[in-house]
């Protein structure tokens, strides 16, 4: 089993700081993609930020140039640096990977449990 714990949400300011925190653990082959997804309320979850298989990285133009994601591969970890907070930011905020557990049989996708961001004054 793989597991994905993420930490770091809590209640911020706009124009405030937070850093999010994801590590994988488990049954660990390798990783393809890995980064941040966001579900605010009524809406549907959407891309945040995320390392492509190729290592590159993708950003929701709503948040670029606010919001820098990074990882630590030797633990697994990835972490999202969000900068100049709005209101519209808050969601609960989920880890996602792809996980090859064994090379031979085709990765699953996994999920963390969700870190609520809440951006308000």
């Amino acid at each position: 089993q793989v597991q994905l714990v993420e930490s770091g949400g809590g209640p911020v300011q706009p124009g405030g700081s937070l850093r999010l925190s994801c590590t994988a653990s488990g049954q660990i082959y390798s990783i393809g993609t890995m980064g941040w997804y966001r579900q605010a309320p009524g809406k549907e979850r959407e891309l945040v930020a995320q390392f492509t298989r190729s290592g590159s990285t993708d950003y929701a133009d709503s948040v670029k140039g606010r919001f820098t994601i990074s990882r630590n591969n030797t633990k697994n970890t990835v972490y999202l640096q969000m900068n100049s907070l709005r209101p519209e930011d808050s969601a609960v905020y989920y880890c996602n990977a792809e996980v090859w557990i064994v090379h031979y049989v085709r990765p699953n996708a996994y999920w963390g449990q969700g870190t609520q961001v809440t951006v308000s004054s």
